[in-house]
């Protein structure tokens, strides 16, 4: 596996204190150069990180262990998936999806103990008040007017989108043929990864080399997803990432997107676009984008955004798909 270089690591500690500027000038430069850093002393008690950590695991023990392995053994087996997907272009991962915002859906998420609901909530609730600290550091390195991302995030209706990906990844027999997530950007905004410390495996796309994202304890893993690189008109750019199957271990990720409300009209700050060259990113409703995402996820960012950017020349007036 590739070396982690200097992957940017961020004690955010030291943003309370006389050492701000330093640790804000490290934040500016994992944004701006790798667009992946993780930080420490975040305000998540290691507690609940614990028994979040605990009760994911025993749920995929108890839950979904034996359906995936079924699952995966006659996929790997016939080469496919029962609707004829090749093994190849399948992710060897088990997970599911919880939303927290606009409304949460936590109460209808099949196998869920009552003590698994509740720490989640609260975990979520955690892990939005951090997406939110971020969002203003983010504004402050940018030099935009206090809350301008938190208001750009919240649209009309006034409220972001929130969910959370529970995966495991279970050990491979066959890490050649299948990956464990393949490689794609990030559609949304900002993404909190609490993932395993013993097993890695998640890598990111720099300088054309892949670079591992070295598992620490109670950490919280954060990249940048394409609403920020187009708001901040490229200044940040979302980065290509992938999970590489493992033989050996259980993966846990706990993947948290902080993402635009659906009807928010994004584009790029006006503070960070040059007058004479206008904005070099398109004008697009979040949803809009997110049904092209969804058909796209695996390919590179640059011809979703040439779509919008195409459909505002021809049709100046209009911002979202039909």
């Amino acid at each position: 596996m590739a070396a982690t270089l200097s992957f940017p690591i961020i004690d955010m500690k030291l943003l309370d204190g006389e050492e701000r500027p330093a640790a804000m000038g490290l934040f500016r430069d994992a944004c701006e150069n790798w667009g992946f850093f993780e930080i420490l002393n975040h305000g998540i008690s290691t507690e609940l990180m614990d028994e979040v950590e605990k009760m994911t695991k025993d749920h995929y023990k108890r839950v979904r262990e034996q359906r995936f392995l079924e699952f995966a053994s006659k996929t790997l087996k016939e080469g496919c998936d029962g609707q004829g997907v090749k093994a190849e272009d399948l992710d060897w991962e088990s997970t599911f999806f919880v939303r927290h915002l606009p409304e949460s859906n936590i109460s209808e998420i099949p196998d869920l103990d009552d003590d698994y609901r509740r720490v989640m909530k609260r975990f979520a609730a955690e892990l939005e008040k951090l997406a939110e600290r971020l969002l203003g550091l983010l504004c402050e390195n940018l030099g935009l007017e206090k809350g301008y991302l938190t208001r750009a995030f919240r649209g009309p209706a006034g409220a972001p989108t929130f969910g959370t990906k529970v995966s495991s990844y279970p050990p491979c027999p066959r890490p050649d043929l299948v990956k464990g997530l393949r490689a794609h950007t990030d559609a949304g905004g900002i993404i909190l990864l609490f993932q395993d410390d013993r097993v890695g495996g998640l890598q990111l796309l720099k300088d054309g080399e892949w670079v591992d994202v070295p598992p620490m304890r109670h950490s919280i893993v954060v990249n940048l997803g394409d609403q920020l690189e187009v708001i901040t008109n490229g200044r940040y750019k979302s980065v290509m990432h992938r999970v590489v199957a493992q033989t050996d271990g259980n993966r846990m990720s706990i993947a948290s997107f902080y993402n635009p409300g659906s009807d928010a009209v994004i584009s790029p700050a006006p503070a960070l676009v040059e007058e004479e060259a206008g904005g070099a990113y398109p004008r697009f409703v979040f949803e809009d984008y997110m049904k092209l995402y969804v058909r796209h996820k695996f390919e590179t960012k640059e011809p979703r955004f040439q779509a919008f950017k195409s459909m505002e020349t021809e049709t100046p007036n209009r911002i979202a798909i039909a």
